[in-house]
């Protein structure tokens, strides 16, 4: 058993899904990431502090990546480490950026994801710091 074939078929569903939701976010490919998930999707940013915001719905989750990925057009997440069991994952991940003046930073953090059909229905995003 591995991350490629965990041998229970809805844990491999959810890497799956979740392999296609990450492809497509790191394109920065917001049609991409939508159809990765379901209808009635939720995530949860990190920000602001302590609790993040919450968007619900296609409409809504759409808005939002579309904002985060043309303000930071040159960004990228690492996935560090993902382990799944049934319909939920978990991605340890860097997010690496630069500021206006060219200054590098970066965030570590994990998102919890619940798949559902095929399709991410929930991503709930997680920081340090």
């Amino acid at each position: 058993m591995d991350a490629r074939n965990p041998g229970d078929p809805a844990t491999y569903s959810t890497l799956e899904a979740v392999r296609r939701f990450n492809e497509a976010f790191d394109r920065h490919d917001v049609d991409g990431v939508m159809a990765a998930m379901t209808e009635d999707c939720v995530f949860e940013n990190t920000c602001p502090p302590p609790d993040g915001e919450r968007y619900e719905g296609q409409d809504a989750v759409r808005r939002f990546w579309e904002r985060f990925f043309s303000s930071s057009p040159d960004s990228r997440f690492t996935t560090e480490e993902i382990f799944a069991s049934g319909d939920r994952c978990i991605v340890r991940w860097r997010y690496d950026w630069e500021s206006g003046n060219g200054t590098p930073g970066h965030v570590r953090g994990v998102d919890i994801f619940r798949v559902r059909g095929g399709k991410v229905a929930e991503k709930l995003a997680y920081a340090k710091g």
